[in-house]
C-alpha cells in the first residue's frame, strides 16, 4: 500500500490519558516500521492548529475515555476533512454510553434474535443523588435488577475498570456508587455474571467482518482492575481461549466458540462499527453476556487486541497498515 503521513493522536485530558499514551507509543513504532510518516500528537488545545499546519493524510485515534471514544475527536476530524481509522461519531456516542447498549441492540435485533445478552441493570446519573435524593431509594436497587447480590457498580462511561466495584452486601452498595460517580456523572449497577472473562477483537466493516482469536482473562486474586490491568504478574492470559475454559467437550467448545464470536459480530454491526473494536464478553456457561463495546481498544505492549492480533499471526505494523490505508481510500 502507499505510505502515508500519519498523526497518531492520544493522550488528552481523560482518567485514561495514560493508558493512551501507551496506545499512542505501540501504535506509533507499528506505523513507521510499516514505513509510515508518523506525526505523534497529544490532544491538547493546540491539536486543531497543528492538525492544519501538518496537514496528514490520516489520522490513527489512540485515545480512550472522553474525547475521542465519546466522538469528540472523529467529529472534530470530520470537521477538517481528514480521513480516519475508527468508527464514526454517532457510532462512538452511542457505544460510550453502557446504559445504551441494551438498546442498540434490541433496535438491531429485536427481541431474543442476537446471541449477544446484556446483563439486568439500573442506571442513574449523578444529579438523580445530588438533587433528588436517589441515595435513599439505593436499597431497591437489588430488586428492580432481579439478581440479588453480588452486583457489578461502575461508571456508565469510560473504560479501563476504573471506578469498577464488587457489592457482596447492601452495607457496600452507597460507597460503591459513590466511588464510581468520581469518575463518571453517570453510574450504572448491574448483575454480577460468573464465568468466563473473553475479549473479542473484530476487523472490518458491517457485512465483512473478522473476529481474531478470543483473548480469555483470568486475574490471579480478586477482579481483573484497573491496577491488575498494568501489572501483568497479576493476570493469565491464554489467546485464543482455552478450549477447556468453555467445555469439556471439544466439539461442544468449538461450538461454544463460534457463538461467542457470533456475540462480538452482532455487537460491532449492532453499532455500526468499523475498522477496529473490541466487545468484551462473559460466557456464563449457557449465555454470551457482553460487559462492553470499544470503539478505541488499547494498542499498548500489554493491551488485548495486540495479543490477538500476534494469535491470529498477523504483524501489528501490516495490520494497522492496512487499516490506514483503508481509511485513506475511504475518505470521511
Amino acid at each position: 500500500m502507499p505510505k502515508h503521513k500519519v498523526a497518531v493522536i492520544m493522550g488528552g485530558t481523560s482518567f485514561e490519558r495514560d493508558f493512551s499514551l501507551k496506545s499512542g507509543k505501540r501504535v506509533s513504532q507499528a506505523l513507521e516500521q510499516a514505513g509510515h510518516e508518523v506525526l505523534p500528537l497529544d490532544a491538547d488545545a493546540n491539536l486543531v492548529d497543528t492538525l492544519r499546519a501538518e496537514r496528514p493524510d490520516v489520522a490513527y485515534l489512540a485515545m480512550h475515555g472522553r474525547g475521542c471514544e465519546d466522538g469528540a475527536v472523529p467529529s472534530l476530524l470530520e470537521f477538517l476533512r481528514i480521513p480516519y481509522v475508527g468508527s464514526r461519531p454517532p457510532v462512538c456516542r452511542e457505544a460510550w454510553n453502557k446504559s445504551d447498549v441494551p438498546f442498540v441492540m434490541r433496535r438491531a435485533y429485536g427481541e431474543g434474535e442476537s446471541a449477544a445478552i446484556w446483563p439486568a441493570e439500573v442506571s442513574l446519573p449523578s444529579s438523580a443523588f445530588r438533587d433528588l435524593g436517589a441515595a435513599k431509594a439505593i436499597d431497591l436497587i437489588p430488586e428492580r435488577i432481579g439478581s440479588g447480590f453480588p452486583l457489578a457498580v461502575k461508571p456508565a462511561h469510560g473504560g479501563s475498570a476504573l471506578g469498577v466495584s464488587r457489592v457482596d452486601e447492601p452495607a457496600q452498595l452507597g460507597e460503591a456508587i459513590m466511588g464510581a460517580l468520581a469518575f463518571d456523572k453517570q453510574v450504572l449497577v448491574q448483575e454480577w455474571v460468573e464465568g468466563v472473562e473473553l475479549a473479542c477483537t473484530v476487523i472490518g466493516e458491517p457485512g465483512d467482518v473478522q473476529v481474531l482469536p478470543p483473548v480469555e482473562i483470568k486475574a490471579k486474586q480478586g477482579l481483573y482492575d484497573t491496577d491488575a490491568r498494568l501489572d501483568t504478574e497479576r493476570v493469565d492470559y491464554w489467546c485464543p481461549v482455552r478450549p477447556s475454559s468453555l467445555s469439556t467437550d471439544e466439539a461442544e467448545a468449538s461450538s461454544i466458540r463460534s457463538e461467542i464470536e457470533r456475540a462480538a459480530i452482532d455487537v460491532f454491526e449492532a453499532f455500526g462499527c468499523r475498522d477496529l473494536a473490541r466487545v468484551d464478553i462473559i460466557w456464563d456457561g449457557a449465555r454470551s453476556r457482553i460487559l462492553d463495546l470499544k470503539t478505541f481498544p488499547g494498542m499498548s505492549e500489554t493491551s488485548l487486541v495486540p495479543m490477538a492480533v500476534r494469535a491470529a499471526g498477523i504483524e501489528l505494523a501490516d495490520l494497522l497498515d492496512e487499516l490506514v490505508g483503508i481509511a485513506c481510500e475511504r475518505g470521511n
